[in-house]
């Protein structure tokens, strides 16, 4: 189930970033969501890290116009 929603979180994160209106909340929401599932030990903590890393980066690169 949590594999299943952090897919899906990051994915619409993802849609709101390419779409050139990145959504804070969308982003923030797929990076708690990283985070519990890492706790929990669904996924690795260094995996949750790197997808967290790969997403921010795609944030920040959007909202400087690149």
């Amino acid at each position: 189930m949590y594999k299943s929603q952090v897919k899906t979180l990051i994915r619409k994160a993802e849609q709101t970033i390419l779409s050139g209106t990145p959504d804070e909340e969308a982003v923030r929401a797929a990076i708690i969501r990283l985070d519990k599932a890492a706790v929990k030990g669904i996924i690795h903590k260094n995996n949750a890290a790197r997808r967290k890393s790969r997403l921010m980066r795609k944030f920040n690169l959007s909202l400087q116009g690149g």
